[in-house]
């Protein structure tokens, strides 16, 4: 896990914004879901075409959490990456001509075909947990996926956010929910980019607009807390 925190001068920043830091005292965990963005071969496997190394050491947090969070009957939804090519064409040309060197680009797409999308072996999953496949950085802008669907009919209002990389699909799906009127928690130890610095900036990013920055533990008692109100 990346071992680094919110700097002082955004906790006194936001703080004197807002007067506290932590967006939400309490979580419901009737309207919560765990949504675990790209934990995916292409992004976790050693030597893969967009490996992130730390990836991997997120996926023990992440096992505690989910059976933490099952019990409760929060959802958990495996959000995956895939993108379709054709005739040498992809549902993302910006991205595959422009992001990735010709000899990544290969590799990328071969890695992200539709069809062989799994969740990372050593993540636990559930009988009722729910996969979800899409096709941008993030899972909730028009056209990208089911996800927003998904969560509205399970009545869900707050989504955690977990996975990889934090700042890239991570951070654009937390922003696109908090524009969708979702309350959105980023999970600080759940997350996971290819620097200390990168996943810092993106948790800075979101505790000041976008929502909040808790680790699982927090997340967790906040969720008790809710369940024990008479």
């Amino acid at each position: 896990m990346h071992n680094v925190s919110i700097r002082p001068e955004i906790v006194d920043r936001v703080v004197a914004r807002r007067g506290r830091l932590h967006w939400f005292d309490q979580l419901d965990p009737q309207r919560t879901a765990l949504v675990v963005i790209d934990m995916q071969e292409t992004f976790c496997a050693p030597g893969s075409p967009a490996e992130v190394a730390v990836s991997r050491s997120i996926v023990d947090p992440l096992n505690r959490l989910t059976r933490r969070l099952r019990p409760m009957g929060v959802p958990v939804i495996w959000v995956l990456h895939a993108n379709t090519h054709s005739n040498g064409k992809s549902d993302w040309e910006v991205f595959f001509n422009h992001v990735v060197a010709d000899d990544v680009r290969e590799r990328t797409m071969e890695s992200l075909a539709p069809g062989r999308q799994k969740v990372w072996s050593g993540l636990e999953q559930g009988n009722d947990d729910i996969t979800i496949i899409k096709n941008r950085y993030s899972a909730l802008v028009p056209g990208a996926s089911s996800l927003e669907r998904v969560l509205r009919n399970l009545g869900v209002d707050t989504l955690l956010i977990a996975g990889t990389k934090t700042n890239v699909c991570c951070e654009s799906t937390a922003r696109d929910a908090m524009m969708l009127d979702f309350k959105v928690v980023m999970l600080s130890d759940c997350t996971a980019a290819l620097s200390d610095d990168e996943h810092r900036a993106a948790l800075e990013t979101i505790i000041q607009q976008f929502g909040d920055v808790l680790t699982s533990d927090e997340a967790v008692e906040r969720l008790t807390q809710e369940s024990r109100r008479p």
